[in-house]
């Protein structure tokens, strides 16, 4: 009986071991994944907790190039050049531009991503045999909230972003039909504004 006890204490002792092993593992293969991304192309479903739902069309291209394109009724465009990001209001004729450390989601855009709990710190982690899920926060990220990462596991691919907007709104950006490594016209990644050029921006650090 005394050496069932053992057994038993030394394997409840071990899992948390296991556990933090586990984890370890799967964000060094996130890393590794996420910096592995040359290009990425893919169709997107937006849902907000406010009940908001957009659907359009994605492309990044490493590092820090970005374009979103709405499908209607949701007139809007957001295309980031890797200096800044411009949010265009297509049928308010509105043209914003956004310092590329103000969104969270500009964390999958950089070349070299280090889940090393200095700068980007890992919470929140979670996994079963089909996804897993990890929060990522950062250093220095001023009033920038974390982003949630949700990836398929086999293969492992990109599969959901969420953060939550300065208005408390969670938002939910879904990807299908995801295409990664093809070519992409750089083209997609500049931004022509047609009243004006844009001016006075603050570069991606």
């Amino acid at each position: 009986m005394k050496k069932f006890v053992l057994i038993i204490a030394a394997a409840l002792l071990m899992l948390p071991i296991s556990a933090k092993a586990s984890q370890e593992e799967a964000l060094r293969q996130i890393e590794t994944y996420l910096n592995s991304i040359k290009t990425l192309e893919a169709d997107f479903v937006q849902t907000s907790s406010n009940g908001g739902t957009a659907e359009g069309k994605l492309y990044i291209a490493k590092p820090n190039k970005i374009r979103m394109e709405y499908d209607d009724p949701t007139s809007v465009l957001i295309v980031g050049d890797g200096n800044y990001i411009v949010y265009n209001d297509k049928e308010l004729d509105q043209v914003t531009h956004i310092d590329y450390d103000d969104i969270p989601a500009s964390l999958i855009l950089a070349n070299d991503i280090k889940i090393d709990g200095k700068n980007i710190k890992a919470s929140n982690f979670y996994q079963d045999a089909g996804i897993t899920s990890v929060t990522l926060d950062y250093k220095d990220k001023g009033d920038v909230g974390p982003i949630t990462l949700l990836f398929s596991n086999n293969p492992l691919e990109l599969k959901q972003w969420k953060i939550v907007d300065p208005q408390n709104i969670e938002v939910k950006i879904s990807l299908y039909n995801s295409m990664q490594d093809g070519k992409l016209d750089d083209s997609l990644f500049k931004f022509k504004d047609k009243k004006s050029n844009p001016l006075n921006y603050k570069k991606k650090r």
